[in-house]
């Protein structure tokens, strides 16, 4: 199968710039080319300026305007990208977490990254990657970290007769903040082969796990309160988030006053 490709065309050196560094992100197969130059067969998509687009002679153009939302942008080069072969494999990588991170890739392609909002959200956004894919088999590949949250993804995705493998995210998670760490490991989970997973996970919790739940709710609410260790076990079973249980018990309790007296009058 001949590998599509994404062509940037352009002369402006600040688009350009700004392109290339997405494409690299993405690891989309990029041809590089200036207007009125040949644009190869296996280009599925061209990516150029507003101002040149009428100058390119290609099925599909995107004039792209700079700073622009890149999210529409990938959404339409990915769309474009899927064009290809429909028996192809989607491989999805998830990075296990209170807001998970994931990646989905077709071939050498990463399609799309980002978070979700909890664990559970993995059912909603499984059942739109296989209603968007059809005719394509869907393997989700799911970091071995984490085991409270990976736990729980694994069995709400075998709730659905989803194909998972548990794979060794060791040194997948690169340097710096979380929350745009997430999707990178996402991307390197879904490149390693892991160990296929076919029966739901008991959900139990070791001391140290609630003891970390403990110690988050206190930091949440500024030291005034730390929820239950029965509390920290809803919360590791995802009946209730953190937030939740820290508003829970952070709210003032209503003042309970003997029967008869007034609020204004003086206990």
């Amino acid at each position: 199968m001949r590998l599509r490709s994404v062509a940037l065309v352009t002369r402006d050196p600040a688009l350009y710039g700004e392109l290339a560094g997405l494409l690299r992100e993405r690891r989309w197969p990029t041809v590089s080319l200036l207007p009125g130059q040949r644009i190869p067969e296996s280009v599925a998509v061209v990516l150029t300026s507003a101002a040149e687009a009428d100058s390119i002679a290609h099925r599909r153009v995107l004039s792209v305007t700079p700073d622009g939302d890149h999210r529409a942008l990938g959404a339409a080069v990915a769309h474009a990208l899927e064009a290809g072969d429909p028996q192809e494999e989607i491989i999805v990588g998830i990075d296990p977490g209170p807001r998970p991170g994931y990646a989905v890739w077709v071939g050498s392609s990463c399609l799309g990254e980002g978070n979700l909002e909890s664990p559970e959200a993995i059912t909603p956004f499984a059942s739109q990657i296989h209603h968007r894919f059809p005719s394509r088999h869907v393997l989700f590949r799911v970091g071995a970290g984490d085991p409270p949250d990976r736990n729980r993804i694994v069995n709400e995705l075998l709730a659905h007769q989803r194909a998972i493998e548990v794979v060794d995210e060791h040194r997948t998670t690169p340097r710096g903040h979380r929350r745009p760490r997430d999707a990178a490991a996402a991307r390197s989970i879904a490149r390693i082969p892991g160990d296929t997973v076919r029966e739901r996970i008991p959900l139990t919790f070791t001391p140290g796990e609630i003891s970390n739940l403990q110690r988050l709710s206190r930091e949440r609410s500024g030291g005034r309160f730390t929820i239950s260790r029965i509390t920290a076990v809803r919360v590791l079973r995802g009946e209730v988030s953190l937030g939740e249980a820290v508003d829970a018990g952070v709210l003032p309790r209503p003042r309970v006053l003997p029967r008869g007296r007034r609020p204004s009058e003086p206990l």
